[in-house]
């Protein structure tokens, strides 16, 4: 008795599922990508990279490299001002 119960719910759970299957790989076909321009031109702003060096008279040099010249002025400042370079 118990079989022929677990037997009929698995064929009602099939029958309700599989009709459902085809319906979702036709939807598939009429699936549009759409951009959105105002999304594609917002980007983050990159970070300056800081390649630091070291000499032999422990004096520091430093190559900077980025986007937003204004950034690199300011990350050159505070380099400056950190190490006492001049």
């Amino acid at each position: 008795m118990k079989r022929k119960i677990i037997i009929l719910i698995i064929s009602i759970s099939f029958s309700l599922f599989c009709p459902g299957l085809p319906s979702f790989a036709a939807d598939k076909d009429g699936f549009q990508v759409k951009k959105q321009p105002e999304l594609q031109q917002i980007r983050p702003k990159k970070p300056v990279k800081i390649k630091l060096k070291r000499t032999a008279k422990d004096d520091y040099s430093w190559e900077l490299t980025g986007d937003d010249a204004e950034e690199i002025i300011q990350t050159d400042r505070r380099l400056r001002k950190v190490l006492g370079t001049k």
